[in-house]
């Protein structure tokens, strides 16, 4: 006889379960020893990121399977919203999805239907081929799927700050993400993630989400820029990624044994460095 499994709970349940914001970390280089580092670092969510990163649906597997043992909540940002996009990353077991770029309402409608079965949805029914159900080990999985996925949308525009409103109150959103990388190239302010706009519209995104009783996330890799959405009411906060980890460590031991590095002379070599 199979072994009858279960599902760990999703990045909704973790955080309606918490006391605190929930904090994490990006594994962006593809690697899924990054992941399962990041895992066991006594942090709580490692984002595995696909956008703007090498890592294609394989890597992402991997790096899913590399974090299992650990008692961290999986996030997943595919590099696009798409139906077959989300089913496949869904299909090799991806239970909480970050989608990025969503602008409207109704993008963030079909994103919900992209990831629910028929009748409510539109995904596809191929879950005795895929490790979603561990194939077919999770009893009931069809009729249950729903509620074993979170789904967040990215929140990293003008447009979607102005149409925040209506993509909270879509049913099946689990959670907004707020972007102030792109949103402050979207306002115009390329690079300046810490221009008052920029931080007011975040915090306002936060207030709104807060006062719909939606979860809200934000990428914040300074300390001071994490702390102040925190205290604003932001259920999770990302605060680092490996490879800028990784980045910043070998730049220090550059200018700690070898000195100032020529692309310094010009720029604070310890001036914070922006969120991502």
């Amino acid at each position: 006889m199979p072994i009858r499994l279960t599902l760990p709970p999703t990045l909704g349940e973790r955080i309606a379960a918490s006391d605190r914001p929930l904090v994490g970390a990006w594994s962006c280089a593809g690697s899924a020893t990054n992941a399962e580092i990041i895992a066991g670092s006594g942090l709580d969510v490692v984002l595995i990121d696909a956008e703007h990163s090498p890592a294609d649906l394989e890597s992402v597997l991997a790096q899913l399977q590399a974090v299992a043992a650990y008692p961290v909540a999986p996030i997943v940002r595919p590099p696009f919203g798409d139906t077959v996009t989300l089913k496949r990353y869904l299909d090799v077991g991806v239970q909480n999805l970050l989608v990025p770029m969503v602008d409207t309402a109704e993008q963030a409608a079909g994103i919900v239907r992209a990831v629910r079965y028929p009748p409510l949805g539109v995904r596809g029914v191929g879950s005795s081929l895929a490790r979603s159900s561990r194939w077919n080990r999770i009893e009931g999985y069809l009729g249950d799927a729903d509620s074993t996925i979170s789904v967040f949308v990215q929140i990293e525009s003008a447009t979607a700050m102005a149409d925040l409103e209506e993509i909270l109150a879509v049913d099946g959103v689990d959670g907004v993400f707020f972007g102030p990388a792109d949103l402050a190239a979207s306002m115009g302010l390329l690079g300046q993630q810490e221009h008052p706009d920029v931080v007011g519209a975040v915090l306002a995104g936060i207030a709104a989400a807060t006062a719909a009783g939606v979860p809200s996330g934000v990428n914040a890799f300074v300390p001071a820029a994490a702390d102040r959405y925190v205290a604003a009411g932001a259920s999770l906060v990302i605060v680092g990624a490996d490879v800028a980890l990784l980045a910043r460590s070998t730049e220090a031991l550059a200018d700690r044994f070898i000195g100032q590095r020529p692309t310094d002379a010009a720029d604070d070599a310890d001036a914070p460095r922006p969120s991502y």
